[in-house]
């Protein structure tokens, strides 16, 4: 057996090599991911794991100054060096949002700020693994991959497109016609992808998108693919080494198509696994009110799951009805004593709004994650002296029309409480003065 590789998350036993093309298990049909021979890990004492992440930060020896390859060995061992595709991703900052926590009676209130990122989002940790992968298979493993293929509302397609483009690779994208932003769609126009904008939503071209699939010369890029998930479980450790190896009692994250939920979930518990850390903190998924299967879920206890149409949001990366990765995230938040909370377009709206004026600049999702954190400090869920890390998913410029719109008061069923239009006025001293006046 190697170190690691694919297995059945329904526990039939099943394993599949790596380089294999399989997305779910051939005997039950479930959902893969990636183990590791934790034995071999083991090996290392925590101290001395802790150590070498600690000396690979912003390293320039190849690979290793990425915030994901510097984790190589619980994330992507078998990948030779030479076929790995970064742009070293991660290793992004924590905001401390001191003024926007004292506005809501909190100190420790943190940002991870993911969307500093190279395409702009939190997508390129997953995709970097997923592209190397591939780029292994095709270079050394001689297998005819013609092109890795993805489904998106704006992110997945950006960050697929840009490391198909570093590794030479070709992409495909399966976009929903006029549901993603302009400078969303332009990041795979311009890295040369082949973009396909469907008139449907996101849900239909996932449908349309794993069908293409089942052609094995066409590659998921998906988070159904258990290579993302792994990558993007470095977030969580980040986070965690970011404060020297302590861990906050909160973690509140968007949730739509629930890769990201899981992903969190595995690096955490994978540190407490390997005695980095000796509990976990408590996960928060933040979705919004038009698109809510898993808050919906979670009201029954995660006895029932209903996944309908998701209706328009503002939050657009997370509006996904039917979750491919639902039965992941459920078991993670049942492991770390999980909530779910909603967020209206008002509110999202407001809250991304009230969060700019301290010094951010929210993209909708994280809007909606802050929404969700106020209301869960309301409830008493969360207590004002815990700490929490907020996880901002994407950069808030891929959003700024949301932002226009706000301060044009022209969102639809949002009354902008922080609209801050321009004032337009004579080009005289005298008149800037009367303006600045009040200030």
């Amino acid at each position: 057996m190697e170190n690691c590789w694919y297995e059945c998350i329904h526990g039939c036993g099943t394993h599949y090599p790596i380089f294999d093309v399989i997305y779910r298990c051939e005997n039950c049909g479930g959902l893969l991911e990636v183990k590791h021979d934790l034995n071999i890990l083991r090996e290392r004492s925590p101290q001395e794991w802790k150590a070498i992440f600690n000396q690979r930060i912003y390293s320039t020896a190849w690979p290793y100054g990425s915030g994901v390859w510097g984790k190589k060995e619980w994330v992507m061992p078998l990948v030779d060096d030479d076929n790995v595709v970064s742009t070293y991703e991660g290793n992004s900052n924590l905001f401390w949002a001191k003024r926007f926590g004292q506005e809501l009676g909190m100190d420790d209130l943190w940002i991870k700020l993911c969307g500093n990122s190279h395409s702009g989002s939190f997508k390129d940790l997953g995709m970097t693994v997923l592209v190397s992968v591939v780029n292994q298979m095709v270079k050394a493993n001689k297998r005819n991959i013609r092109a890795i293929a993805c489904a998106s509302t704006g992110d997945t397609s950006a960050a697929l497109a840009a490391y198909g483009a570093a590794a030479g690779i070709p992409t495909v994208i399966l976009l929903p016609k006029a549901k993603v932003t302009t400078a969303q769609l332009i990041q795979p126009i311009a890295n040369g992808a082949t973009v396909l904008s469907l008139d449907t939503d996101f849900d239909g071209c996932m449908q349309i998108v794993q069908q293409l699939t089942e052609d094995p010369t066409i590659y998921l890029a998906n988070s159904l693919n258990s290579l993302r998930i792994e990558g993007q479980k470095t977030v969580g450790i980040e986070i965690v080494q970011q404060f020297d190896w302590d861990l906050p009692d909160w973690i509140i994250l968007p949730a739509g198509n629930l890769g990201n939920v899981r992903a969190l979930g595995n690096g955490l518990m994978m540190m407490k696994d390997l005695g980095l850390i000796d509990h976990l903190p408590r996960i928060a998924c933040a979705q919004a009110e038009n698109a809510n299967p898993l808050y919906r879920s979670y009201l029954t206890g995660f006895k029932e799951f209903d996944p309908q149409p998701a209706r328009s949001t503002l939050a657009s990366a997370i509006q996904i009805g039917n979750p491919v990765s639902y039965e992941r995230a459920r078991q993670t938040l049942i492991d770390f004593n999980g909530v779910v909370e909603q967020a209206s377009e008002d509110e999202l709206a407001n809250t991304a709004a009230q969060a700019d004026r301290t010094g951010l600049y929210c993209c909708p999702h994280t809007g909606v994650a802050l929404a969700a954190l106020k209301k869960l400090l309301k409830q008493g869920v969360i207590k004002p002296n815990e700490r929490v890390v907020v996880i901002s998913t994407a950069h808030g410029l891929k959003f700024s029309q949301f932002k226009v719109d706000y301060h044009r008061n022209a969102l639809a069923g949002v009354e902008a409480l922080y609209a801050n239009p321009p004032q337009e006025l004579p080009a005289s001293y005298e008149a800037v003065q009367r303006a600045i006046g009040k200030l």
